[in-house]
């Protein structure tokens, strides 16, 4: 099969489209003939080394962890049948024609593939840390980075509970924020004073998916430190502020993620589609921080 690979640390240019085995399922394993891969910062993060001391990957490697395909076969005792149409986590891989993978659930007829393989780093995110928040119906969250991918999700999802989101974004993606019952903030020099300006008082909660030393002004607008989770700012270890990282990787979370898209309405903002063998350059415009969308790889 064909496969973006790379078998040492570095920029763009060590991914190479490459001819691999295809992998063999395992139990409770199926292969998948990948349509899409979702693109996100930790594949180029696991590539450029930032992530080795924690993360260390086997070379040769092929990133990407989010997928969507049809089931090309099935390992033993795993409860999906070839010719499924699934999306979900990839344990070997995305950036290929086909890929092994145990976390998955059915994606639903009405997605689109592209939809399909943006939505379970983004969905799985944007859930746990409204959970993990608390916000409830009535109050006001401040979102910052809301016109990211993971933003604009959780921004939809906490509207559709009777939640006020202040977000923050560059100013291309105010209407767009606006449009979804978001009220807009520019984010830059300056962004503590126009929060104030659309809020009556301190915020109920922060949901920081920006990073940029936001966290500061964050325990400002807040009045404290509780109620204030980062997916982005390392500086938060020092200002004892909660990192969320990792989180639950089930088919319950997937299926629970779908709903939100097929019956809540929830909308999920597309940027460029590459071809496989266009990865790097997925990668480069991911890097870039302003996509403009979900980035995704069209493999079948």
């Amino acid at each position: 099969m064909r496969a973006i690979t790379f078998s040492a640390y570095g920029g763009p240019e060590v991914l190479q489209l490459s001819d691999v085995p295809a992998p063999e399922p395992g139990p409770r394993q199926v292969r998948l003939a990948v349509r899409a891969a979702g693109v996100n910062p930790i594949d180029w993060k696991i590539r450029n080394g930032a992530m080795q001391q924690n993360f260390q990957v086997p070379f040769p490697h092929i990133p990407g962890l989010e997928v969507a395909g049809v089931v090309d076969a099935v390992g033993e005792g795993a409860d999906f049948a070839v010719g499924d149409e699934v999306f979900g986590w990839s344990e070997t891989g995305a950036y290929a024609e086909y890929a092994l993978a145990k976390t998955i659930a059915p994606k639903p007829a009405s997605l689109s593939w592209a939809d399909a393989a943006a939505l379970p780093v983004a969905g799985e995110t944007a859930l746990r840390v409204l959970g993990l928040l608390g916000v409830r119906e009535g109050e006001t969250l401040l979102l910052l980075g809301a016109s990211g991918t993971v933003g604009r999700f959780a921004a939809q999802v906490a509207i559709a509970q009777g939640v006020t989101v202040v977000g923050t974004g560059g100013s291309r993606s105010l209407d767009d924020l606006k449009s979804l019952g978001v009220v807009p903030v520019r984010y830059g020099d300056g962004w503590v004073e126009r929060v104030r300006e659309v809020t009556s008082g301190p915020v109920d909660a922060v949901f920081d998916a920006a990073g940029h030393g936001v966290l500061p002004g964050s325990v400002e607008l807040r009045g404290t430190k509780d109620r204030i989770v980062t997916i982005a700012d390392a500086a938060a270890f020092e200002l004892g502020i909660p990192f969320s990282s990792g989180g639950e990787q089930t088919r319950e979370v997937l299926t629970r993620i779908a709903g939100w898209v097929t019956d809540r309405g929830v909308g999920i903002a597309q940027g460029k589609s590459y071809p496989l063998a266009e990865a790097a350059a997925a990668q480069v415009e991911s890097e870039d921080g302003h996509p403009g969308g979900k980035l995704t790889i069209a493999v079948g």
